[in-house]
């Protein structure tokens, strides 16, 4: 038998100041943008309801919950690597978080923007290796052994969370934030990417649901204070993991093919085109008579 662990007031208190303090230097670098440009408001609100799933996830009354009721760990599962990554992803382009920064600390962000740092940032967000990650750790996490490690160990269940999060961040960064890889993936790969992704989660998902025992005998002796037993409680927590998971990569998917088959039009009506990026020193423009500039 294995006792709960119940979550901290002071792992709470902690989890929610960083929060607070990433929704602050988020919302003061919006505040610096804006008085440069238009921007867009609704990033804003996506970057904080993104903290606030995080929120409650990690430090709110449910993650005292997920010891007792696989539905909870669920949730957290789902909130940590499916809805919050790409809600904060959304909420983060543009220059936001660099204003947000006191000016004494701007300067720590400059090895970030280097090319070693932006070469290891295109392979770190290559799809494949964002598709295994998120992938292995939905497996390796709810292989029951695994998944009693994090019951018994308070540091074991903190790696897990953070494992959820950074792999949401890994699988949704191609999706929302596509990025130049040496391979050249075309854009439509994303939607064999979102496809595909669905199958570990279905697996295990159809596993949960139609599995005539319980895979994880800890909460056999969890209270069951909503009246569920614990295997309607499992059949519940894979039934909820198949429909959202399958609900927002649909989403995701719908809102990409619009994106690829609206093209961009300028205010004239003309189709715009992308323009690539060239190097001015190699370009000099002479004026041959007032009403021509030849590029050579």
């Amino acid at each position: 038998m294995v006792a709960h662990i119940h979550h901290g007031v002071s792992e709470s208190f902690w989890i929610s100041s960083a929060l607070i303090v990433a929704a602050f230097l988020y919302l003061r670098g919006r505040l610096g943008v804006r008085r440069h440009g238009n921007v867009e408001g609704w990033r804003a609100g996506s970057f904080v309801f993104g903290l606030l799933l995080i929120w409650i996830a990690t430090a709110s009354p449910l993650a005292a919950l997920d010891h007792e009721l696989l539905t909870a760990h669920m949730v957290q599962h789902l909130l940590l690597m499916t809805l919050a990554p790409p809600l904060i992803l959304l909420g983060m382009l543009g220059k936001s978080l660099a204003y947000g920064l006191l000016p004494r600390f701007r300067a720590i962000g400059r090895p970030l923007r280097s090319e070693l740092m932006q070469q290891f940032a295109s392979v770190v967000t290559h799809p494949a290796l964002c598709w295994f990650a998120a992938a292995g750790t939905l497996v390796v996490w709810h292989i029951p052994s695994v998944f009693m490690l994090g019951l018994r160990s308070p540091m074991w269940h903190g790696v897990e969370q953070a494992s959820f999060l950074v792999t949401g961040f890994l699988f949704w960064s191609p999706v929302v934030r596509p990025v130049q890889n040496s391979l050249k993936w075309p854009e439509s790969s994303i939607l064999l990417y979102l496809f595909l992704a669905t199958l570990p989660c279905d697996i295990l998902s159809g596993f949960l649901v139609f599995c005539d025992r319980v895979v994880y005998p800890v909460f056999l002796s969890s209270p069951r204070s909503i009246g569920f037993s614990a295997l309607e409680d499992q059949q519940c927590a894979g039934a909820l993991m198949w429909t959202c998971v399958t609900v927002v990569y649909l989403i995701a998917g719908s809102v990409f093919t619009a994106r690829l088959l609206s093209p961009q039009r300028s205010p004239h009506g003309s189709e715009e085109l992308a323009i690539l990026p060239f190097d001015s020193r190699h370009i000099e423009l002479r004026h041959t008579d007032p009403h021509r500039i030849e590029a050579v």
